[in-house]
């Protein structure tokens, strides 16, 4: 398999933590957001959306969007399991990835940081008070559901990782790297520092991939 992906990537950081709690190792394929590469003619042909991440599967599928990958992988490769077994558990498990991949992410993602700057004009602080009100938005919401609701484990849903998980801790990174106050959500912070303590999570923080320094 081969992995397009970038180090800052919420989504691509998703597919690396779902990689590494299955024990696989694709090869890295670094495209740089920041200098355009996903507009590259090359990468247009994998990926016409150009966004990472892209993972060419060992069959040469090209398989895109984080959440189809990481469900992809565990048909593919089922253990240890990323959704539970019962249709209620992976409805739950489902709803609480969506609401951070689907709610919260898309309006904070490089892109629309970019659009806000660039062709809207705004200032820095106003486009940081945008992420910020968007995510301590989602944030909230998802506090008061996990710190709730007794399905809520050490992890998001019971005591083993799963899709949920994958998508939390990408976006509690980014609210960190915007200087967030997450005081007001500690059954986050508690998942979150769960997962860090998993060597699978550790492996894909944005700070430790090759890219990295490029």
């Amino acid at each position: 398999m081969k992995l397009y992906g970038y180090f800052r990537s919420s989504a691509a950081y998703r597919v690396r933590i779902a990689l590494n709690l299955k024990g696989l190792t694709p090869e890295g394929s670094y495209v740089h957001l920041q200098k355009a590469q996903q507009r590259a003619d090359d990468f247009l042909a994998l990926n016409p959306q150009g966004l990472v991440p892209a993972l060419v599967t060992d069959q040469g599928d090209v398989l895109t969007q984080s959440l189809a990958i990481v469900e992809w992988l565990d048909e593919t490769h089922p253990s240890p399991p990323l959704l539970p077994a019962d249709a209620p558990g992976r409805a739950r498990v489902r709803s609480i990835a969506q609401a951070i991949a689907c709610d919260i992410h898309p309006l904070n993602n490089l892109r629309v940081l970019n659009y806000l700057t660039h062709t809207l004009g705004v200032s820095d602080e106003q486009r940081n008070g945008w992420y910020r009100y968007w995510v301590d938005l989602g944030f909230e919401a998802l506090e008061r559901r996990l710190s709730r609701e007794a399905a809520t484990g050490r992890f998001c849903h019971g005591d083993a990782p799963t899709l949920a998980d994958v998508c939390l801790v990408p976006q509690v990174a980014n609210a960190r790297r915007f200087k967030i106050d997450l005081s007001p959500y500690p059954t986050l912070v508690r998942i979150d520092a769960a997962c860090q303590a998993l060597p699978a999570f550790g492996a894909a923080a944005p700070e430790r991939q090759p890219d990295a320094a490029a």
